[in-house]
């Protein structure tokens, strides 16, 4: 069966990796990116969703600049949150079903073991509370709509932290990383593999965690990516990461959660397989796209 797919911020790390991984299985997938649709005016937000014809919307655009969003959080509250009810009720009126990608920020980071979908949602920073606020619009507007959580997405189509801790080290002789913040890597290309059987299969009253197995710090992140590239034949000036706490992180504006690694023993259940360790999707990735985007 091929689906008629909206992906509305198309142009983002994640969107672009969608659109082009699904057109490849053989769906109709029309991406929208923020030049052809403003999602902040909800009369034209409406106009265009009224005027398309399509069995399910996935909607990858979101303000995604934490520190700018405490600063802003009206229009952190409009992207992140407004938007997407206006978007899941539209979906809801003409029957189709809204996917919604939402973030392990709205947790607040207090436990020490794998948050859960069950697990209670306490933002700490203005950006976490609109997502969470977005979800519960979402999922106010219909049961068969679904929050699909990410957390630290990397992939070939926009630059990632990965890929500047990769580019230091070959431009500088140190580099470093915070050392004191567990989350889990997502790899974009196995995210629209692992997404994909929801477009058909997705659970009333949704929320899902999506990302690989396992968990890290940026430090260990990046100290891996780097390793990776070593074993690939990469020069590098700096061939360590070195650990900093995220209390010396002075840019930092907004609050994150020290501990925000997800569980997707749910994700397994619905789809039959379990996501790749993180390792295998980075190893995969520098070894494989950056390492030719290089060349």
């Amino acid at each position: 069966m091929s689906f008629r797919v909206l992906v509305v911020g198309s142009r983002g790390r994640l969107g672009a990796a969608l659109v082009r991984a699904w057109t490849q299985r053989g769906e109709a997938v029309r991406g929208l990116g923020r030049e052809a649709l403003d999602i902040r005016n909800e009369a034209a937000l409406r106009a265009a969703l009224d005027g398309w014809d399509f069995d399910v919307l996935v909607n990858c655009a979101a303000l995604t600049n934490v520190d700018y969003c405490e600063g802003n959080p009206q229009e952190a509250f409009e992207v992140n949150a407004r938007a997407v009810g206006v978007m899941a009720a539209v979906c809801a009126e003409k029957g189709r079903r809204c996917i919604h990608i939402s973030t392990d920020y709205v947790f607040g980071g207090d436990q020490r073991r794998p948050y859960t979908e069950e697990d209670r949602a306490e933002p700490c920073s203005h950006y976490g509370r609109a997502k969470l606020a977005g979800e519960q619009l979402l999922l106010a507007a219909s049961a068969a709509h679904l929050a699909v959580r990410v957390s630290w997405v990397f992939g070939p189509d926009r630059r990632s932290f990965l890929d500047q801790v990769l580019e230091r080290a070959c431009t500088q002789d140190r580099v470093e990383a915070v050392a004191d913040k567990v989350a889990v890597p997502t790899s974009t290309l196995e995210a629209a593999d692992l997404l994909h059987p929801l477009l058909a299969a997705v659970p009333a009253g949704g929320v899902v965690h999506l990302c690989n197995a396992g968990e890290c710090t940026w430090q260990q992140y990046g100290q891996f990516a780097l390793d990776c590239a070593e074993r690939a034949g990469v020069g590098l000036r700096a061939r360590v990461v070195e650990p900093v706490p995220m209390s010396a992180m002075k840019a930092f504006v907004a609050r994150r959660p020290v501990y925000s690694a997800m569980a997707t023993g749910k994700l397994t259940r619905l789809i039959g397989r379990a996501p790749r360790p993180w390792q295998e999707a980075v190893e995969e990735y520098v070894r494989g796209y950056w390492r030719r985007a290089q060349e």
